[in-house]
């Protein structure tokens, strides 16, 4: 919003001093990524700027910890792993998460806050507590240490994303629509994937976004569920940075803000369209 021409010596002092608090704050966030990028094309194996980068001497840049991630044994197992969980958790975190939004919206729903409190209360208890508690309820189902079980651990962190973004989705939905399709003979099930999921789609595909990344960059429950057949991009970070330290560690962590980038693109996208089928925003 723009500066009124009218506006007072005071109004202008607050104009610029809260938008100069807002960029400390901004750089204060996005200053460590902006140190990571340039030093995982450091040539040498140190986790500071060398005299040649310094200097922007090509001599001093090289892409060797990057070609370190593709082709090291360990860290491919780690990214299938990660895929293989974060896919699987996804699909099935968005389900869950889907039915019950749909279900939570409908006004007779008895018990409707209490059971959106239990939804998203992993959100709220510390991810410690729930990491203990998913290890020891795992181990005496025999879960633990395998794959089910993180992929179940994740989906139950995830779910609560889904919820969310699907409810606020379905706040503005008009309900008209699926009485008319009743009335021209469509059943519950057509109403349902020709009616319902098409205008919720962009809060679905947002949930599903948020369950991804946070499995994706999950690493507490993954140490107390899994085991080293389940190591994932966050825990061999995790480990490198204790056992092993590598500048490949940043290379990893420059391709995940990469991805997450990518990710809130595509959020802020389905967000606007959203908007527009909903009539909140100009087309």
């Amino acid at each position: 919003m723009a500066l009124p021409l009218h506006a007072s010596p005071l109004e202008r002092v607050w104009y610029y001093t809260f938008r100069g608090i807002c960029a400390a704050i901004f750089a204060f966030l996005i200053g460590p990524i902006f140190v990571i990028l340039p030093l995982s094309f450091n040539a040498e194996p140190y986790f500071t700027f060398t005299p040649e980068m310094l200097s922007f001497d090509p001599a001093g840049y090289s892409l060797r910890w990057y070609e370190d991630f593709w082709t090291d044994i360990n860290w491919r197992l780690a990214v299938k792993n990660s895929i293989i969980i974060a896919v699987a958790s996804t699909l099935l975190s968005t389900s869950l998460g889907t039915l019950a939004a749909l279900g939570l919206s409908q006004s007779n729903m008895p018990f409707r806050s209490s059971m959106m409190a239990l939804l998203i209360s992993p959100m709220i208890v510390p991810l410690i507590i729930s990491a203990a508690g998913m290890y020891f309820f795992y181990s005496r189902i025999g879960l633990a240490s395998t794959h089910l079980g993180v992929i179940l651990a994740h989906a139950a962190l995830g779910t609560p994303f889904v919820v969310i973004t699907v409810t606020a989705t379905l706040v503005g939905f008009d309900r008209s629509l699926i009485r008319a399709a009743h009335n021209l003979g469509a059943n519950a099930t057509t109403t349902f994937f020709k009616v319902i999921v098409p205008l919720i789609l962009p809060g679905v595909i947002s949930g599903a976004l948020f369950a991804f990344i946070t499995s994706f960059d999950e690493v507490v429950v993954v140490l107390f569920v899994g085991s080293v057949e389940q190591r994932t991009i966050p825990w061999a970070m995790f480990s490198g940075i204790r056992e092993q330290i590598s500048p490949t560690i940043l290379a990893v962590a420059t391709l995940l803000v990469l991805l997450s980038v990518m990710l809130l693109t595509t959020l802020e996208l389905l967000r606007r369209r959203s908007e527009r089928l909903r009539g909140m925003s100009p087309g």
